[in-house]
């Protein structure tokens, strides 16, 4: 395949783009030009020439999507919607040789397709035809605006990419690149090939199992069957003679049921005989159960009427009986109620009198009351001149602690002195000042000793006044407690007097009756 070599003859256009009309582009031997304004479409030629080898890329031909190819219609004409271009190569260097025509048409919204010499082929082997003479739709040998640019500042890649197609080796490449994906598609079929046939080898092992279970399943069912069938005659057989065994009983029975008919001929005359008989019999039993229940409701009346008269002369008794004991409990109920009504009338005079004195009572009370709570606020005020007074004492018990504190302090230091001064004494003969200083010393520790006692005795008399005063305190609230106990139960039992007899109208105890007896 290196060495082939195309050469492009003719470029037809149809719909592309600007090209509305069919349009025909000869390519001769030698230098082709194409001269025009800016716009007349000279870039849409080299376009059409990059589209027709299978170029895929919208952008690459300055387009949003590839329907943009087709001619998308003026102010004045209207738009396509199909595109075409074919190329007219020459191509040597092969067997095959001679030119070929390669086509590439769209339809809006429905996509390319590719013929070649007017059969439909893939995109792929127009690309396979083109990289084998060197040439492709990203061929560099196709330079468009800007490529020059492109082809100086290129890669090392991209350079290797104009030697590769300079040398014509791009299409071992591209075949190369296709002969490894098929390699790799063949190793992936060849993988699951292997997965299948051991699926299928399984599935066969499976199946041989299945293959022998089923045999035995068949030599199982016709031996059954054999079974079954002996069975079945030998069923048939002791049908058989069950049969004739039934057919003998039945000529038996035939003649019993002859002579059992003959009995039951008899045995119904007889039976009719004796119904006759029964019937009389139980005419004449009627008649006399009818006679003997009319005698024992006869029976019963009387003895009812009797019981009754019996009853009512119990009851008549016992009524005389309870007439006689009410008339006593009625005469005796009259003497309690007299005495009652006595009682009552003694018991509302003395109500009137406990109210009369429970008012008196609760005056004399609240001016009780008045004088405890007069006692209470003075013991109040004893108690926080006494509290004023305790506080000043532990005052004065701190000071005098303190002056004992002092004064046993300069005990100590006299007793020291006392002790150096005897010191000193011991080691002289014979001193005045000697004896003065301990004189005055002496005098000193008597004066502290009698500051102390004096401290204890106040601290005595402040302990015992502290306590006199909180038992007087506590006697005041006691007192004042019991006052005010005494007032509400006789304001309450002055409330309870009032309100019954607000509710009975003076009569206080005229709805009380008294037990009989």
């Amino acid at each position: 395949m290196v060495g082939r070599s195309v050469r492009f003859r003719r470029l037809k256009l149809s719909g592309f783009k600007s090209f509305v009309e069919p349009a025909d582009l000869a390519i001769e031997p030698g230098l082709t030009g194409v001269v025009g304004p800016n716009g007349c479409g000279k870039s849409n030629l080299l376009e059409a020439i990059r589209w027709v080898m299978g170029e895929g890329s919208a952008k690459s031909l300055r387009g949003e999507g590839m329907d943009d190819v087709i001619f998308a219609g003026t102010a004045t004409r209207p738009a396509r919607d199909f595109a075409e271009v074919s190329l007219l190569v020459e191509r040597d260097g092969d067997e095959e040789g001679g030119e070929a025509e390669v086509t590439r048409r769209i339809e809006r919204g429905a996509g390319s397709a590719y013929r070649l010499d007017g059969r439909d082929v893939r995109a792929k082997d127009v690309a396979l035809l083109f990289a084998d003479a060197a040439t492709g739709a990203h061929s560099p040998a196709l330079v468009s605006q800007g490529r020059i640019g492109a082809v100086i500042a290129a890669k090392p890649t991209e350079r290797r990419l104009l030697l590769e197609e300079a040398a014509g080796i791009a299409g071992l490449h591209a075949r190369r690149k296709d002969a490894e994906q098929k390699l790799r598609a063949t190793e992936a079929n060849l993988l699951r090939l292997d997965e299948i046939m051991g699926d299928q080898e399984a599935r066969a092992a499976a199946l041989r199992r299945q293959a022998r279970a089923a045999t035995r399943y068949r030599d199982l069912t016709d031996k059954i069957r054999l079974a079954e069938a002996r069975l079945v005659f030998a069923k048939w057989s002791e049908a058989d003679r069950a049969a004739s065994a039934a057919a003998e009983e039945a000529r038996v029975a035939v003649g019993e049921v002859a002579r059992l008919q003959n009995d039951m001929l008899v045995a119904q005359k007889l039976q009719e005989h004796a119904a006759s008989a029964l019937a009389l019999r139980r005419d004449a039993a009627l008649v006399a159960r009818d006679e003997g229940r009319n005698l024992a409701h006869q029976l019963a009346t009387a003895r009812a009427a009797r019981d009754t008269t019996v009853r009512r002369l119990a009851e008549l008794d016992r009524l005389g009986l309870a007439l006689a004991a009410d008339s006593e409990r009625e005469a005796a109920l009259d003497d309690d109620a007299r005495g009652a009504i006595e009682a009552l009338e003694a018991e509302r005079k003395a109500i009137e009198a406990r109210l009369a004195d429970a008012e008196a009572v609760a005056a004399r009370i609240a001016a009780d009351l008045t004088a405890a709570e007069a006692r209470s606020r003075a013991a109040e005020a004893a108690l926080a001149g006494l509290l004023a007074s305790e506080a000043a004492m532990r005052a004065e018990r701190r000071v005098a602690d303190a002056a004992i504190e002092a004064a046993r302090g300069q005990s100590a230091r006299v007793a020291a002195e006392q002790r150096r001064l005897a010191g000193q004494i011991a080691a002289l003969s014979d001193g005045a000042s000697e004896r003065a200083a301990i004189e005055a010393a002496q005098v000193a520790e008597e004066d502290a000793a009698q500051a102390f006692a004096e401290a204890e005795a106040q601290l005595v008399a402040a302990e015992t006044g502290r306590s006199a005063a909180a038992e007087a305190r506590d006697a005041s609230e006691s007192a004042l407690g019991a006052a005010r106990a005494t007032l509400g139960a006789a304001t309450s039992e002055r409330d309870a007097l009032a309100r019954a007899l607000a509710r009975s109208g003076g009569a206080a105890l005229a709805s009380v009756r008294a037990a009989p007896g």
